[in-house]
This record gives C-alpha cells, structure tokens and sequence, in this order.
C-alpha cells in the first residue's frame, strides 16, 4: 500500500522520503508512508479559508447532525478496518475497542452537542452578570469558534479511536483539522479518512490528512491554531519547545506518558468481589492491545499482607494468556505495534529489572501460536514485583509501554496514596473497594494527582466500563507527567476549539451577541396570544403580560388542604412570623407557579404540543394574602428538535401589585412549526 495524505482537497502519494510500514505479525512490509512535498502553507490555507468559514456558518445543531450522520457511515463500513487492524498485532476484540470505541465517542458528542448546546453559533458560557444598579449596562462570558486549524498528532496504539476522539469535539467546536496519525500504523487511520472523505459529509476543508512527517507546519501556526498531541513525554516537550508556538501561545493539549496504578483497598481481601475484580481488571488491561494503552495499569499498589497472594493469582490467570496471530480465535493477546517497539519495551524491563524480581513473562522458551516469534513483535505478559517501593526510583519514572506492570507493596491507605502520587501525575487510577471512607481518603489524598479516579466493587461491577476506558462524557488527560492537558469531558472537550471572550453592553446588545433574549432587553408586542403562535412565527423577546390575581387566605389554605403541604410559614401566623423570611402566613411558591399557569395558559389546541420542563425557579420575595400576582411570559430561545416541532424556552417573572419581582423561572415547551 501506498499510503497517501490528503491536503487542500486532493489525494497526494508517498514521495521519495517515504519509510516502511511493517505487519506486526510477520514483520513484512505492507506500505509505505512519506509527505515531504507537502504545501504546509497551503493545507493550512485551505482550512482557515475554506473549512473554518463553512463549518462556522452552521449552527452547533447543524454539525452535530453531520457527526452523527458521519457515525452512522463508519459504522456501516467498518468491516474493512477490522482486517486492516490485524496487521498491527490487535485481535479482534482489540480493534473494537478502537474502531467501535471511535465511533462511539462521535456518536455521544452528536448527541451531546443536540441536547446540551444550543441551536446557534455561540455559547453562552455562564450567567449574567449585573455590572450597573440600574442593569443597563451587564456582562455575559461566550464562546465562539476558534478561527484557526487544529493540528492532531497522534500515536500509534489507537489508529482510529485516537483520531476520532479528537475529531468529534473539533469538528462540533467549528474548527477544521489537519490530521498527523503516527506512521507504524497509518494505514489503519487513512483507511478511516478515507471512509470521512468518500461520505461527503462535511465541508470541503473540514477535514486534511497527513501520512509522514509534519515538516515545517508547527512554525506556521498562529494565535488561532490548536496542537493536540497524543504520544512519549519526550516528543511532548519538543513540540512544546518549538519556538514558533511559543512566540504565538499556541494553543497546546498533551496526552502522554503515564504510569497508572491500580490500588487494591484495604479491605479487599482473598475471596472477596473486590480481590477478584483487582485480579481481572489488571490482567486485562496487560493483555489488551498488548499493554499498549495510555490508561494500561503500570503500577499494581496492594496491601502488604495479600503480595503473594495478588501475585498468585494474577500469575495463574496471565500463564493461561496465548499470544499469536490476532486473527486465530484462540489467541488472546496479538503482537506488539512493530520490533522498535518491542526493543523500546525490553529496554524500559531491562531498566525496571535493577529495582525489581520478574514474577512471570520470561523470554526463555516463549512461544506464540499461529507465527513466527522472531518476526514479530511478540512479548509475554511480564509481571514484576518491588520489594521496596518507597526506596525505588526507575519504577515510579520509567513506563515499558507493551504488556509490563509491576507490584507495590503498602502499609496503610496514605501510604497507598504515597505510592499512587510518586508517579508524578497520571491519567487514571484505580481504586477496588466496598469501604467509602477508603475511596474518600484515597480521593482527597491522591486526586489531584490524576485526571479519572475510578472505583469499583460488587455494586458496580455488572455494568462499569473498567480502568482502561476513556469515556467521551469525562475528562481524559492528568497532570505532570501525564501531560496537563484535558480531552472529551463531553462539552469541556469543545471547549478546548473556542475563544471565552467577556463581552459587555446594554442587554439589547447582549441580546443580539448571544442570540438569546435577556431580562431588560426590548420586548416585542403582538395582538395574538404567544401559545396561539407556531414555532416559527414566535421571535425572541416576544412578550405578554398577563392580568392580576388576588391571592386569598382561602386559596392558601385551599392550596394547602388539597396537596398536603401544611408548611407552617403558610398555616400557622405566630409561627411565620418568628420566622425571619417571612412577614406572616405566605402563599406557597408552588402555588404561585400554579396560578401563573393558568394567567397565562391558552386553553385550546395549538401550536404548543407539551410543557417539558422548568428551569431555574428562584422566588424573590414572599406574596400573603391580599396581595395579587401577574406574570410576564418571554420567548427567550428558540431550538429546533424534530422534523416536526422545536423547544421554545421562555423567561416567566412573576410580580405583586407594587410591580416588585417575586419568582423568575424558565419554561420549557415543546411547539410545532406551523399552526396548521
């Protein structure tokens, strides 16, 4: 195969710089990768150019739509991507968790990006906030599109799941992409581009593709560009030294080295669900892909008491792993990525040997089924032990990236969260127990040493997803050595694509900026009732103001009587006044909402299908009797949902005979587009 990169819309070939690309299984080769010729200038023109005004002329609704779409093609052509996958040593099961795991996260931000941001092109980010007495002048914090390229280099171990799980929030952000996978595997990832590039999905320029190197792109980026790296500590820090990204503080998101740990709670003993789950988590996340995974447990962290019992167990389940051909059904565990990655990893045991006792895994009289053991890239589940973790330094710095972990010893839960910190930051630890006050130990003492705390126990276990899965609704990434960086998080993942801007004005102004209509802003009158008005027709700001209701001393205790709520601020005068909310007995607030409804309900069919929720009730002041109400009703946004009928969110302000405001909430409802 020749691997080919696409840039400024067109399919370019591997040139004379092209490298090798070998199968992991058999150690031939099976492609060849190069893009020196590449116009870098160009790729980035194109995107800033054409990509990024097409995909910021579309609302967040309308790119949500098109992941969605773009999830639904993959996933009916993904069958071409498993076969490819074998040459990278990944069985089957492995290549799901890259390619269905892929398409999965972009499946969630369509989703997100449908019910948690709005059908608009800003974000509003936060509340309003009342900068003058008299509200004329406020502040509103939003977020636009970056007006720049994101730049994903990625690594080699997740071809189609690293790159999509970086597309997905871009993509939903407005932002196009120049996508640079890592070589050793880049026929995986370009078979997937392809796949995006042939669905015609998104525009011209949303989307560019380099097989190679990236020569000199990161010296021509800007203030509005974005790198997100995925790959060694090392390669990290050069990137992050490039002058240029200094000189413009470009934007720069690491994923990176990271040595997890999985800590066995105290109380976990032999026997229990705990113990077994530690047993089977952490051989599992030996085995899968080959231990290479960014969230792979490193470090095994467990109760000085149970070592040789952990041991045991761990080495009767990893003795029973067959290594071979990934395509063999019998086979468990494929091959490393290439042989420069299985000298890497014997090099890192070498370094991890000075301080530890290798407890299974040796090289001696290893073989693999279906292959050849001297061309590929196989290794043995190898399991190590550290008699004094606390004395150590090469295992808490040093990370064999294949199927390597090694065994800690604690004392007590500080000193299991000593030992989980001593790697420097890391993307996930694990905690196995059924004690609370050991996971909230264990989270206030280590938490913010690692970006995902997960837990489990026999509550949980049926349906936890397990330590090594970045899921695209939390955070993935941690601190230090980890990266510092953050991806997914759901809506905190497209975040990362736009510019927080604090823009500040008179609410008519904000208004407009943020398309949605805010309290003091112009209101608009029409003749005809607002629920006798379809989707369409409504506009924001739209107003009417409801007449007067006298709230009675009989209507409280009517109120009080027929729901049961016999609260003594509403039943008991001597009581309410003691209390220092209220002046005496007082209506309910829900009783308010409820006679709010019906000042302003319109009682016959029409273009409003269903009252869906309320948002944000907040009461002001306390009504008593004698005192009446009326209400304002508001069109605020106004969002498209279905083929047939979209979510109008109203602002309802409810006010006592001196005009003063008393309760404030949002409505939601659901409206159809046309009143026929």
């Amino acid at each position: 195969m020749d691997l080919q990169s696409f840039a400024a819309g067109k399919w370019v070939g591997p040139d004379g710089s092209a490298r090798s690309v070998y199968d992991a299984v058999t150690g031939d080769e099976i492609a060849r990768a190069g893009s020196s010729s590449l116009d870098m200038e160009q790729m980035l023109s194109f995107a800033r150019d054409v990509g990024g005004p097409a995909l910021r002329a579309m609302t967040f609704h309308d790119r949500a739509r098109k992941l969605k779409a773009l999830a639904q093609y993959l996933s009916a052509h993904k069958e071409q991507l498993y076969e490819l996958s074998y040459h990278t040593g990944a069985t089957k099961a492995d290549a799901m968790v890259d390619i269905d795991g892929g398409i999965g996260t972009v499946f969630v931000y369509a989703s997100k990006g449908r019910r948690e941001l709005p059908d608009a092109t800003v974000y509003l980010d936060g509340d309003v906030e009342q900068l003058s007495r008299s509200g004329s002048f406020l502040g509103q914090h939003i977020s636009t599109p970056l007006q720049g390229v994101a730049v994903h280099i990625n690594a080699f171990n997740f071809p189609v799941w690293g790159m999509l799980e970086k597309l997905a929030p871009t993509l939903l952000a407005g932002v196009p992409a120049i996508v640079k996978p890592a070589t050793a595997t880049s026929y995986v990832t370009e078979a997937c581009f392809r796949l995006m590039i042939e669905s015609n999905i998104f525009p011209a320029g949303s989307l560019q593709l380099i097989t190679g190197g990236t020569g000199d792109l990161l010296e021509r980026l800007g203030c509005q560009d974005v790198v997100s790296f995925t790959g060694s500590a090392d390669t990290a820090l050069m990137l992050r030294q490039t002058p240029n990204l200094l000189r413009n503080s470009v934007r720069f998101v690491a994923e990176q080295d990271s040595l997890n740990a999985a800590i066995l709670g105290p109380d976990a003993l032999v026997g229990s669900a705990e113990f077994d789950l530690f047993v089977k988590e952490a051989t599992r996340e030996m085995t899968v892909k080959a231990g290479q995974k960014c969230t792979a447990i490193r470090r095994m962290i467990v109760p000085q008491a149970l070592l040789g019992d952990v041991e045991a167990a761990i080495k009767a389940r990893l003795d029973k792993v067959v290594v071979g051909d990934p395509r063999l059904d019998t086979v468990r565990m494929g091959a490393l990525v290439s042989q420069a990655q299985r000298r890497d990893v014997l090099s890192k045991v070498e370094m991890l040997r000075k301080e530890t006792v290798q407890i299974c895994g040796a090289l001696d009289g290893f073989s693999v089924e279906g292959a050849d053991v001297d061309k590929g890239a196989f290794l043995p589940p190898m399991l190590l032990r550290c008699a004094d973790p606390f004395a150590a330094d090469v295992v808490h710095r040093v990370e064999a990236f294949g199927p390597v972990s090694t065994i800690l010893g604690y004392s007590d839960v500080s000193q299991a969260a000593q030992l989980a910190k001593l790697g420097g930051g890391s993307l996930v630890a694990s905690v196995f127990t059924h004690d609370g006050e050991v996971a909230r130990k264990l989270a206030m003492e280590a938490g913010a040493f690692h970006g995902r705390l997960y837990f489990n126990n026999r509550d949980s276990m049926k349906e936890s997803t397990g330590h090594g899965s970045p899921l695209p609704h939390m955070v993935h990434g941690g601190p230090g050595r980890a990266g510092g960086g953050e991806e997914l998080g759901g809506v905190r993942g497209v975040m990362h694509y736009m510019q927080r801007t604090a823009v500040q004005g008179s609410p008519d102004i904000l208004s407009a900026v943020g398309e949605t209509w805010i309290s003091g802003a112009k209101e608009i009158k029409e003749d005809a009732h607002p629920f006798t008005r379809s989707f369409d027709e409504l506009r924001p700001g739209e107003t009417t103001y409801t007449d007067r209701r006298v709230i009675s001393l009989e209507d409280i205790e009517h109120f009080a009587t027929f729901t049961g709520d016999t609260f003594y601020a509403h039943m008991d005068e001597e009581a309410a006044k003691a209390n220092p909310f209220f002046p005496g007995r007082v209506a309910h607030g829900y009783l308010l909402l409820s006679f709010a409804a019906g000042l302003f309900v319109e009682p016959n069919p029409g273009p409003v299908l269903a009252n869906t929720g309320l948002n944000s009730l907040s009461f002001q002041k306390p009504v008593e009797a004698g005192d009446s109400l009326r209400a304002r009703l508001t069109v605020k946004r106004k969002t498209k949902r279905t083929d047939e009928y979209g979510e109008v969110r109203w602002n309802v302000t409810l006010y006592n005979q001196d005009d003063e405001q008393v309760a404030e909430y949002e409505l939601l409802t659901m409206n159809a587009y046309s009143s026929s």
